[in-house]
């Protein structure tokens, strides 16, 4: 994603307070992770929501994964406005927003299996995202930043396993409430699907989405009741001169920082959302969309078991060398899917959520490593680089053009740029001092 042209003219992020020893942020990170695993379990119900959308509105795999693209481009679009309005408003006003505003979209997305219509569906995922950015741009640097700098890949490790489970209650969710519901959702692969049956299918839509608005209000309600640290009130962001005299892109560990968010992102929505269909395939497990949808949740049920052990080993050993197996073993299995048939393909592809557990948020914290008093400008790059995720339609593109299994060689790629990134690109040229005042 690209960010702005200057880091002394678009500030990114809200100030965070350093970290102080006598402080308690257990409570803040345990609300935190509340958010986390909400964002996360929205963002996945897109993995049932795209083989539904495929049916409903007889959509090309391109069309498919467009609707991913409109939803991860709100990262490019929002990141900005998002920070002025943590500026503004504050974390915990700015983090009730979010969630209204993905309520909203939720809302929206009732309306739209209403009517059908797949232009509005387009519209509502966007707002959706959009409210997703705004937490995003607050949480991810809040929790790199409160506690010792040495373990802060551990830290976001450790809150974005609550991610995973979210991610991995998901597809259980949508599989039973969604395709579980509907005629594309329960039929064979390759059953014709009348156009009366489509219209019906659109309304399995509107219970699943009514009961995430209705629980994201509630959680809304929660957080602005909540005696959440004013984090960043009594902090101060170095003055403009100042701030001159440093400059981000003489970092490295935040210049190949960026893309290797970017590029992970590409890897891990491309495998997520088109692994209904991959193994619902009859040379694969020959599965119902519903049946796929349910062993989706083994996906990411290894990416919430692999931050948990992530965190952990990331205590004793040095996080660009984890991360540097972890691609490994991320490209390993992703050859696997790519060249092998019948469930060996299948749980090869379901073992890559496993591998890509710690890379999202150690990339991040390794990115923003060192940045001092530029770590909010850093932060706020590092999560416009989210938009990676909208680039998933070049995997469609290459599903529709060489064949499904063919198009993961593009996330196999993806792997090899996370293991330069690990091994080289994310080595600290100089770090800054802190300059922030609690």
């Amino acid at each position: 994603m690209a960010g702005p042209a200057s880091p002394t003219t678009a500030p990114v992020a809200a100030p965070i307070a350093a970290h102080h020893p006598g402080t308690r942020y257990g409570p803040a990170l345990t609300l935190l992770a509340s958010l986390f695993f909400m964002w996360g379990f929205i963002t996945v119900i897109n993995g049932t929501l795209l083989p539904h959308l495929r049916s409903v509105f007889d959509l090309s795999y391109t069309q498919t994964t467009l609707v991913e693209s409109v939803f991860f481009i709100a990262y490019f679009f929002a990141s900005i406005p998002s920070a002025k309005l943590i500026e503004r408003l504050g974390y915990q006003k700015s983090m009730v927003l979010g969630l209204l505003v993905m309520a909203a979209g939720a809302t929206g997305m009732m309306l739209a299996a209403s009517i059908p219509s797949y232009g509005v569906t387009l519209v509502m995922l966007f707002v959706i995202a959009s409210g997703i950015t705004l937490l995003q741009v607050a949480a991810n640097p809040y929790v790199a930043v409160v506690g010792r700098p040495e373990t802060a890949s551990s830290r976001l490790n450790l809150v974005q396993a609550m991610n995973s489970a979210g991610t991995m209650l998901a597809p259980m969710f949508g599989a039973y409430l969604i395709l579980g519901r509907s005629k594309s959702g329960t039929a064979e692969a390759g059953a014709v699907i009348s156009q009366a049956d489509r219209l019906a299918d659109a309304q399995s839509v509107i219970l699943p989405y009514g009961l995430v608005a209705a629980a994201l209000v509630v959680l809304a309600l929660v957080i602005a009741r909540f005696p959440l640290p004013a984090m960043g009130a009594s902090a101060r962001r170095l003055a403009r001169e100042e701030r001159r005299k440093h400059s981000l892109w003489s970092h490295r560990n935040l210049v190949f920082g960026i893309p290797a968010i970017f590029i992970y992102l590409i890897a891990e929505i491309g495998v997520a959302n088109l692994f209904v269909n991959f193994v619902s395939q009859p040379a694969i497990a020959n599965l119902t969309h519903e049946q796929a949808g349910r062993y989706l949740s083994f996906l990411w049920g290894g990416m919430m078991v692999g931050r948990f052990a992530g965190s952990a080993i990331m205590q004793r050993f040095d996080a660009g060398k984890v991360l540097a197996a972890f691609a490994i073993g991320a490209f390993v299995v992703v050859t696997f899917t790519v060249f092998a048939h019948g469930p060996v393909a299948m749980w090869s592809l379901i073992t890559v959520g496993l591998f890509h557990s710690i890379m999202f948020p150690t990339i991040f914290t390794l990115g923003i490593r060192g940045l001092g008093p530029l770590t909010e400008e850093g932060s706020g790059l590092m999560i416009m680089a989210i938009a990676g995720g909208a680039l998933v339609v070049v995997q469609g593109y290459l599903a529709d053009r060489f064949g499904l299994q063919a198009s993961f060689l593009l996330t196999a790629l993806c792997e090899l740029y996370i293991l330069f990134y690990a091994l080289w690109g994310s080595r600290p040229t100089h770090a800054l001092p802190d300059q922030r005042m609690g």
